[in-house]
């Protein structure tokens, strides 16, 4: 028989209750991601998918409940290691957030920059490499308006990888995209999750979830649990 290694949990909720602000979101959140799992997020606008995403990179602080992110302690980071937290984060946005008046490699090397790294041959070695890894080797001088959505999306994946993180955090990461291009990011992602690192993508998209299927967390009614394998009962969590 095959042996296999035994995953790690790299993500740990206990008891939590999320807020934004003085606003209840979710209560008794309870969640375990291992490395290398790809995990879907769903559930309708306003339910608490960006907010859950928010507390797990210490946007949100998180006051009530056990909570480790990467080997953080959610609950008593200090401010001067949150920067150091999300160094093992790799966050990807619906809208991009590209910098418009510098080129693809620009951008990797002002994030690259803004988190420490002073070396230029480390530097250039690095944005080659995340860039062939989301297949945009030739497009390093290119401006972001002359990419399409998806290839825009491709970059912000790339800077995602930047410094290796062990768990890359996709918020709705597919929501401006046309369905063959949405297939093809989150193809990009699963790829991620096969090479050790955790993937939580949060979306709204029934179709991608229905045609590619992984476990998938559902927020609902102020509670987040194990959505159902029924595609009826997925489709009604969008």
């Amino acid at each position: 028989m095959e042996e296999t290694t035994p995953l790690d949990t790299i993500i740990e909720l206990k008891s939590c209750t999320i807020m934004q602000q003085d606003h209840l979101v979710l209560s008794d959140v309870n969640l375990k991601v291992e490395k290398g799992e790809f995990v879907y997020l769903v559930g309708r606008v306003g339910s608490g998918k960006t907010s859950l995403i928010r507390t797990l990179n210490a946007q949100l602080p998180l006051t009530d409940g056990e909570g480790w992110v990467a080997g953080f302690n959610l609950r008593t980071i200090r401010k001067r290691e949150v920067p150091l937290l999300r160094r093992k984060l790799g966050i990807v946005f619906q809208d991009f957030q590209l910098l418009t008046d510098r080129s693809v490699h620009d951008n990797l090397e002002f994030a690259l920059r803004a988190t420490g790294w002073n070396s230029k041959v480390a530097t250039e070695d690095r944005i080659r490499e995340v860039l062939e890894k989301v297949g945009l080797q030739n497009k390093g001088f290119k401006m972001p308006h002359q990419l399409s959505g998806g290839e825009q999306q491709r970059v912000v994946i790339a800077r995602a990888l930047l410094n290796d993180p062990e768990i890359i955090l996709a918020d709705e990461p597919t929501g401006n995209l046309d369905p063959e291009t949405s297939e093809e990011i989150h193809i990009l992602l699963k790829s991620i999750s096969n090479t050790g690192r955790a993937v939580i993508m949060s979306t709204h998209k029934h179709t991608l979830v229905k045609k590619f299927p992984a476990r998938t967390l559902k927020c609902e009614n102020g509670m987040l649990t194990q959505a159902e394998a029924d595609d009826q009962v997925i489709e009604l969590l969008f």
